[in-house]
């Protein structure tokens, strides 16, 4: 299930190539092997490598480093989510749980790229959810509710208010959070590449085949060879699950997103000239849509369970009309790029944080936050495998934890009943 390498997705195209990528090959043998080379896995080798200098570790990726699902994401750092099972005020503990986590993971990349003088277009400019059905104003209602009573700053917008700031009529009714952040997410995840500290060695390409135990230490397969470890950090997301890691925890789904070229001058004023913004929809499976920095559209709104079925082309065309219901006054040919990329699920939106064995751990399954919840649990699920219980840890453990998943073919039978039901909710918002 894992995307090509390849130059379609627009984050990734505008960056400067990168030289000097290794393939393992080989045997080689190290103190501390990270599997994932995404916000999770550079965190982790970053934190690893600071603490412990005089230590060897290596982090393995099947692609590029930072040009999977890192980079192919929407590039939202959010400090809150909705549709995410806490809607009762049974449940408003457990949700600040999750947004104190959201917050910590706002503070750890802003960490990051002021340490290391980041330009990843960092724009603390809030966050949208919005709906183009007055009906879900209910739902808004509620939602403010919940988000007032953990303090987190939100106001609900009519359908004028949005309009000027979106420079959109198709949305009805929204709410406004203050806290969100809008990024680059290839030039994050490229500048976390960049700073890997020297006691780190990093090879790209190269899938794993299969791990096992050996001898108090894990042997791990490659194609072209084999590394032993003493310890071992799955930080692949999506993947944990096709490595055996949590297996009826998460499962991946396929997403897939289109960026326009930059609007024209003429095409900008049309639409008010808005500053950068972000929606996200009211309902769920409803279109994830971005006005970037530099004047482009970029537009989410499909989703499939395996990537051989995923066709871009067919996509791309949904993602068009979807523009254009928005954006009718803009031409048909306005699209620029389109991809793929790799997210993961649980079935509570819980995310995983485990010391699986003395020497195996595992950070993954952001369920869609992984630009914040992926750095933070890097940084400290290194450090729990380096006995360093932070107060972020504890924090982290106290959160609530994924639920079992049925096996397979049950488990997609549940998954393509619940799309089916979710689309036919959310076609109005695509």
């Amino acid at each position: 299930m894992l995307p090509n390498n390849d130059n379609s997705c627009g984050w990734i195209s505008e960056l400067p190539k990168r030289t000097g990528i290794k393939e393992f090959q080989g045997q080689a043998s190290c103190d501390w092997l990270i599997i994932g080379a995404g916000y999770t896995g550079l965190s982790a080798a970053r934190q690893l490598g600071n603490m412990h200098p005089n230590m060897n570790i290596v982090v393995v990726d099947a692609q590029v480093a930072g040009e999977g699902a890192s980079s192919r994401n929407s590039g939202y750092l959010v400090e809150s989510t909705m549709n995410d099972g806490f809607i009762t005020p049974k449940s408003t503990e457990e949700y600040k749980a999750k947004c104190d986590l959201y917050s910590l993971g706002i503070r750890k990349v802003k960490k990051f790229i002021t340490q290391y003088q980041v330009d990843c277009d960092w724009n603390k400019c809030g966050k949208y959810y919005a709906s183009s059905k007055i009906e879900d104003e209910k739902k808004l209602i509620s939602f403010n509710n919940m988000l007032n009573s953990i303090e987190i700053k939100n106001q609900i917008l009519q359908k004028n208010e949005l309009h000027n700031k979106l420079g959109t009529e198709f949305y009805k009714i929204g709410l406004y959070t203050h806290g969100g952040i809008l990024l680059n997410p290839g030039k994050l995840a490229r500048a976390m590449v960049d700073s890997l500290p020297e006691n780190v060695t990093l090879y790209e390409n190269s899938p794993l085949l299969k791990w096992d135990e050996e001898n108090k230490r894990i042997k791990c397969t490659f194609n072209n060879g084999i590394i032993k470890a003493s310890s071992i950090i799955f930080c692949t997301n999506g993947f944990l699950s096709s490595l055996g890691v949590e297996k009826q925890y998460s499962f991946p789904l396929i997403l897939t997103a289109s960026l326009t070229r930059n609007l024209t001058e003429k095409e900008f004023e049309n639409i008010g000239s808005p500053s950068e913004w972000g929606v996200l929809s009211v309902r769920p499976m409803g279109a994830t849509v971005r006005m970037t920095k530099d004047r482009r559209i970029l537009i989410r709104n499909t989703v499939s369970l395996n990537k051989n079925l995923t066709n871009t082309e067919i996509n791309k065309n949904i993602h068009l009309k979807g523009i254009l219901k928005r954006f009718p006054s803009l031409p048909k040919n306005i699209i620029e790029t389109s991809w793929s990329g790799t997210v993961c699920r649980s079935g509570n939106a819980a995310p995983i944080f485990k010391k699986i064995n003395k020497n195996i751990y595992a950070a993954g399954c952001f369920n869609g936050s992984g630009i914040g919840l992926g750095t933070l649990f890097g940084e400290e699920i290194a450090n729990v495998a380096s006995n360093n219980i932070t107060n972020e840890v504890k924090l982290i453990q106290k959160a609530k934890k994924p639920n079992w998943l049925p096996p397979q073919p049950f488990l997609n039978l549940g998954i393509k009943a619940r799309f089916l039901i979710d689309k036919n909710y959310a076609k109005s918002e695509l």
